[in-house]
């Protein structure tokens, strides 16, 4: 069978990594959509003096858009493998806790909020921490199970 011909099949932890890679594009390019995002004209590269908002709650500067379109590309990329996949979900999710941490710690007037971040976005990162890392364990495990199921009779 050449690879052409070859049909690709995508386990449904490479499908969550690519579904939520999508969302990542999906969220920086909105990003950069005056209306979708509030006071565009106020958008700065980096820090928390963008007035910028994302669906007019996220606080969000043209740094923080970038990072979303980094992440959609990893996360569609590291899909194309089982290995892959699981590591951004589950090393991504591990990221965004860590920033959800970030933003608690870090006053939102202090120059250390370069992203910028604030409640909304704190509570987003931990969600989507909890979210990816659940994914990427849930997922990965009930493939090892069904791999499992396969080789024992």
């Amino acid at each position: 069978m050449s690879a052409h011909t070859r049909e690709m099949t995508r386990t449904p932890l490479q499908t969550a990594a690519l579904v939520v890679g999508i969302i990542f594009l999906v969220v920086g390019v909105l990003g950069f959509v005056p209306g979708i995002t509030t006071n565009y004209g106020a958008m700065t590269f980096a820090g928390h003096h963008s007035g910028a908002h994302l669906l007019g709650i996220f606080q969000v500067s043209i740094l923080h858009n970038i990072v979303h379109l980094l992440f959609g590309i990893a996360g569609v990329t590291m899909a194309r493998s089982w290995a892959g996949a699981r590591n951004f979900l589950i090393w991504g999710g591990a990221i965004y806790l860590v920033l959800w941490i970030y933003g608690l710690l870090v006053g939102r007037e202090s120059a250390a909020n370069f992203i910028p971040v604030n409640s909304a976005d704190n509570w987003l990162h931990f969600l989507l921490g909890i979210v990816m890392i659940g994914l990427g364990v849930m997922l990965s495990r009930h493939a090892a199970g069904a791999r499992k199921g396969m080789f024992h009779t």
